[in-house]
């Protein structure tokens, strides 16, 4: 029985509420691929924001070279029925003191119930930057039968499909 892409939406947007961390793909511009996990935030345009020290491979891999890709998989569920979410994107560092700084911040410490740092902290002399990854692309995986074996094919997934 297949699944709809409206069903398959609703389940990516209960992984991206559910999961904290996501895992960011990036590469430096010897093409050496890196992997971090990191805290995250998302917006309603499931832009997502995170906090990392600007000397971290990661952040050096992504001023080199602003492509990444994100996965978000619920590791909590029992073995066999796991479902990820993909996201391929551009990332930037949010390096002026606005509106988009205040609401990634805002975004990041309300989802931990903490108290939001003041955006200053973000900037300048400060080692830390907050990041955004603007999605190009969203998808999950499905299952479909090839003649006998069932095998992972790619479901496409808009961001109006995840509202």
């Amino acid at each position: 029985m297949e699944i709809s892409e409206k069903e398959l939406a609703t389940q990516a947007k209960k992984v991206i509420e559910k999961i904290l961390y996501i895992t960011i793909a990036s590469v430096n511009s010897k093409g050496e691929p890196w992997n971090s996990p990191v805290y995250s935030a998302f917006d309603e345009n499931y832009n997502f924001y995170w906090v990392s020290w600007t000397e971290n491979q990661h952040s050096k891999n992504l001023a080199e070279n602003p492509n990444a890709f994100v996965v978000i998989y619920d590791s909590t569920v029992p073995e066999g029925t796991g479902f990820g979410v993909y996201v391929k994107g551009k990332v930037q560092q949010l390096k002026e003191n606005n509106l988009e700084i205040n609401k990634a911040i805002k975004l990041l410490y309300e989802r931990k119930n903490n108290k939001p740092n003041r955006p200053e902290e973000f900037l300048g002399k400060f080692p830390r930057r907050i990041f955004k990854l603007t999605p190009e692309e969203i998808w999950v995986n499905s299952s479909r039968n090839l003649s006998v074996s069932p095998i992972d094919v790619r479901i496409d997934i808009t961001k109006e499909l995840l509202k």
